[in-house]
């Protein structure tokens, strides 16, 4: 009820006709004849009383108002057609229908109430995006915090000893604000508007708040709710030096952070903009349906014209008038779209224009980026195979740890991929120990896995380009190349030892690399081949080569189902374009369900094949999907660019017209299915409001519907097409 109350007064507010009209009834009812003047006709409208003058009143206001808004939208280049309601409602004045004339006022503000009701309905995901946006931030004054970057080096700031990252080395930042203590969180900051914040300033973010901008984290950790960006329904943990995103929600303790760009520049302001633009721009499918409302019109006058010259009757033009309504052109088409508008975005999927939306609909050509598009953004393990011969007790699962642990300090483009696998081994060792599975002999417990909760990693060092070495609970760890992970200290390929029953003979230590170079072969010979999309890293623990991990770039878990729901609804082809080379290509795309492969291309090479699709005759709409990133040539190159982020990234390349928030290929034939169905039912609500309003339009020549009952029903049919485009907000894809 309150809710309700709410929802009437607001209306009121934004459309202050509609409480008049509503009084205007009171004297219309108790004293429309009273005339305390006396006689005293005016032409056309005879003698009123006080009840019908005030009706006149309220519908000169009403005629005043309606000019005014078609002037104004003449100004801004739509075409204003609301002639039909002042010629309707001064027709009813001048036959002295009275009560006709109050019906019509009571429509027309009571329409106004009910377009502001659906606009904001179709808009209301698009403003929940908006009113979550940050305020302001918390900025900490504390001594030693300052402005990353100002060192001098001179000590001309009254402090040699600073350091480049703004803080002093002795009077740092507490540890209390850095982890988040509540002596961090109640003091030594300033409140201040968000747009006031700079780069390179320190904030303090407070349990349950939205991040204001955004920036580089302090803390030792942090919780982050990113549903808000991408729609992320879990909560996202990240650590020191992370980069924290305005719009995330922080979790349930403090956190600390440095503001890395301004607030005009932020994730979340990025989202805001397209989010505006969309509200903002007109499809031209709504721009059509403000055209058609022009002949709409000059056929509902021509109606009421004929009506009244055969009839001889001049009520028969008011009449048929009243039923006269293009609001299923000018309200119900772009509530619908607004509304399909909010649905992507709720999906996390943002449009930078409505024409976009109704493009979506007539895709038939959809063209694939391979690598982080239809496969993970990095190369995944598929499988560890051990060295036939070896002769070690560990199993795959403590290789994977092994190699895992110190892969985690990897900055090599497969090392986040055996780090991943490497934490998946650990819980399944953890597992294994807890259910009594102690599989080592017990002078060897100290693997992880068995009994200790983490590895000590000691000596951490990479060598870049060939691999990576550490110690692991006192075990020496090699992992990388064939040549790397099989040598000792000194460089060599220990040959009697990766070789059982082969002795070292003078020739392999006289042939150095010829002979390294056999001995490799030999090695991968006794793994066996690798197949054209697989690369591995090869590992050994104490001296002793004993696995290589097999890893490939793997296609997305859902990418298959994806592509075949767009042929499901109706994408008549679909295609790869990638560099990586056409073996590997081929692959991926044979699991996926890609027939049109086109591999070994350069950047300018996708544009091409993307051109000569756009330009072909007879041809449909054509969509390029990729990361948005070093695909903006081709993402410009077709008709619409398709851009897949997970959040962590800018929110669009520039070149995108559709941006996907949650990195989430299903949101691809979703984008497709949302804007068809938005189509349709908008489609659906204009041709019913129409075709309505012409029945009742000739019914009313026909003098089969009265003046007052026909403003009714004229209100009637506005609302049923508001009411039916409405429903493309509904999720019935």
């Amino acid at each position: 009820m309150r809710k309700f109350i709410y929802l009437c007064s607001h209306l009121c507010v934004q459309v202050p006709l509609l409480p008049i009209a509503v009084l205007t009834v009171i004297p219309l009812a108790v004293c429309p004849s009273w005339r305390p003047w006396g006689a005293a006709d005016i032409p056309i409208l005879g003698n009123p009383g006080v009840g019908q003058w005030i009706v006149i009143i309220v519908v000169a206001y009403t005629i005043i108002d309606t000019v005014r808004g078609m002037i104004d939208d003449l100004r801004h280049g739509r075409v204003g057609v609301d002639l039909l309601a002042v010629v309707a409602i001064a027709a009813t004045v001048a036959v002295q229908e009275y009560w006709a004339s109050w019906a019509v006022v009571l429509m027309i503000s009571s329409g106004e109430a009910i377009e502001e009701y659906a606009q904001s309905k179709a808009e209301s995901s698009l403003t929940a995006l908006m009113t979550a946006a940050p305020q302001t931030a918390h900025v900490v004054r504390r001594p030693g915090v300052g402005v990353a970057g100002v060192n001098t080096g001179d000590g001309s700031d009254g402090s040699s000893d600073d350091r480049c990252d703004g803080f002093r080395k002795v009077a740092a930042l507490p540890s209390s604000a850095a982890s988040g203590s509540s002596d961090a969180a109640t003091s030594h900051y300033d409140t201040v508007a968000v747009e006031s914040v700079t780069p390179g300033d320190v904030l303090i973010v407070l349990p349950g708040e939205t991040v204001p901008v955004d920036g580089e984290l302090l803390s030792g950790s942090a919780t982050l709710d990113l549903s808000n960006i991408n729609g992320e329904p879990v909560p996202r943990g990240v650590f020191a030096g992370a980069r924290v995103m305005s719009g995330a929600v922080n979790g349930s303790t403090t956190l600390t952070m440095r503001a890395t760009e301004a607030a005009r520049d932020s994730q979340y302001q990025r989202i805001l903009a397209l989010v505006a633009a969309a509200q903002d721009s007109r499809p031209a499918v709504v721009k059509t349906a403000d055209v058609l409302a022009v002949p709409f019109t000059v056929l509902a006058l021509a109606i009421a014209a004929v009506a009244w010259l055969v009839s001889g009757v001049p009520t028969r033009f008011a009449q048929v008038l009243v039923l006269a309504t293009p609001c299923p052109l000018l309200i119900a088409a772009p509530v619908a779209y607004v509304a399909g508008t909010g649905r992507l975005a709720k999906s996390g999927i943002l449009i930078k224009t409505q024409d976009v939306l109704e493009n979506l609909g007539r895709v038939t050509h959809v063209f694939f980026d391979k690598t982080g598009t239809l496969t993970v953004k990095q190369p995944q393990v598929t499988r560890v195979e051990m060295l036939p011969g070896a002769g070690t007790h560990l199993n795959e699962d403590h290789v994977l740890m092994m190699a895992g642990v110190v892969e985690t300090y990897s900055v090599h483009i497969l090392a986040k991929g055996i780090a991943k696998a490497g934490t998946e081994a650990l819980s399944r060792l953890h597992r294994r120990f807890e259910e009594g599975q102690r599989l080592c002999p017990q002078p060897d417990a100290d693997w992880p896995g068995h009994g200790r909760d983490y590895p000590v990693v000691k000596h951490i060092d990479e060598d870049a380009g060939k691999g990576i070495s550490g110690e692991v609970n006192g075990h020496k760890v090699r992992v990388g190349r064939l040549s790397f992970a099989a040598s000792s200290e000194d460089g060599f390929l220990p040959v009697e030892r990766i070789v059982p029953g082969r002795a070292t003979t003078d020739g392999d230590r006289r042939s150095g690399k010829q002979g390294e170079g056999r001995l490799a072969d030999e090695i991968r010979t006794r793994f066996g081949m690798l197949a054209p999309d697989e690369m591995a890293s090869y590992v050994s623990v104490d001296g002793h080569l004993i696995a290589r991990i097999v890893l490939r770039d793997v296609p997305r878990a859902n990418a298959k189902s994806a592509l075949a729901s767009l042929r499901g609804l109706g994408v008549a082809k679909l295609s790869m374009l990638t560099g990586d080379k056409r073996s590997s290509a081929a692959i991926i795309a044979s699991e996926v369900g890609i027939d049109d492969v086109h591999a070994e291309l350069f950047p300018e090479d996708k544009v091409t094949a993307v051109t000569t699709a756009t330009v072909t005759p007879s041809r449909g709409v054509t969509m390029m999907v990729g990361d948005g990133v070093n695909d903006a040539p081709v993402l410009a190159a077709a008709d619409i660019g398709m851009a897949m982020t997970d959040g962590t990234s800018t929110a669009a390349s520039e070149s995108a017209q559709v941006v996907i928030l949650n990195d989430d290929i299903a949101a691809v034939p979703r984008a497709i299915a949302i804007a068809r169905r938005t189509k349709r039912v908008m489609l659906q609500a204009v041709l019913a409001g129409l075709a309505l309003a012409l029945i009742g339009m000739v019914a009313a020549a026909f003098n089969l519907i009265p003046v007052v009952v026909g403003a009714f029903l004229q209100e009637a049919i506005d609302v049923v097409s508001i009411l039916w485009a409405l429903t493309a907000l509904l999720d019935r894809d």
